[in-house]
């Protein structure tokens, strides 16, 4: 089984454990890895195989639209989007396999190939980009990371990791910078261009349970030249334990919905 798709022999709710119980230890040794935060936090929030509903607002100043879509992932890997409202953007999906991402449209019926060069291009036109929506781990597996520094608060400790592409990684971003709790749960993730400058960030607004699971249940996407532009997804249901016919990540799925 491969790194990507087996993230860790650590289950999130073990991992979370041994984290409070490092606590409670000398300060030395309760610090936990931050590569290994960064990946389990991430495994939190995506699950090892989800299947969800969730509503995604997009605001400007002068207008708001909102969209229900229904989700599902399997690993790493594999992640479909559909958008079931409003009616006129019914059928649109977006299908990722590995590194490679292909959007459905169904006024025109085409399935377009996502290009490397589009992936940082916005998604449905939200503050999401096509990266964010297809939950890939790059961050994990082409970053670098190093604890700048931890805090107390609400009976949770909280982590600010600062990572770092490696040399040779093909991403965006100079820096992200992510506040995550000791109950894998990220606060803030803020993603830095390469002159160091802040461009955007995703905040949560909500955390609550959902499919037997704490976890963020509302977020914010903003750039920070436009604060009065964002794009909030708020998850509505979601089965992390969910058993998946193998056929559903295939472009003859994504084409062609099975009800």
């Amino acid at each position: 089984m491969s790194t990507r798709r087996h993230l860790s022999i650590f289950g999130p709710s073990v991992l979370a454990a041994l984290f409070a119980a490092g606590l409670a230890a000398d300060s030395s040794t309760a610090v936990p890895d931050p590569e290994a935060l960064v990946r389990e936090a991430i495994n939190h929030w995506r699950g090892v195989s989800s299947a969800g509903v969730m509503t995604m607002t997009i605001h400007r100043p002068d207008w708001e639209r909102s969209m229900s879509m229904q989700t599902w992932t399997q690993g790493s890997d594999l992640s479909l989007v559909r958008v079931t409202e409003p009616r006129r953007d019914r059928g649109n999906g977006t299908l990722m396999i590995d590194n490679s991402m292909w959007n459905y449209s169904p006024k025109v019926n085409r399935v377009i190939k996502v290009p490397s060069s589009m992936m940082g291009q916005s998604w449905m036109g939200s503050d999401f980009s096509n990266k964010d929506v297809s939950r890939a781990d790059d961050i994990v597996d082409q970053y670098t990371h190093r604890l700048l520094e931890l805090s107390q608060r609400d009976g949770f400790t909280e982590y600010v990791i600062e990572s770092t592409p490696k040399e040779a990684a093909a991403v965006v971003w100079g820096k992200e910078i992510l506040s995550i709790r000791s109950d894998l749960i990220v606060l803030q993730h803020d993603f830095y261009d390469q002159d160091g400058q802040l461009v955007k960030r995703l905040e949560t607004l909500q955390i609550g349970e959902v499919g037997g699971r704490t976890t963020a249940l509302r977020q914010r996407m903003h750039r920070v030249e436009k604060p009065d532009e964002w794009t909030e997804l708020r998850v509505d249901d979601m089965n992390y334990e969910a058993q998946l016919d193998a056929g559903l990540f295939t472009l003859s799925s994504l084409r062609n919905p099975r009800s």
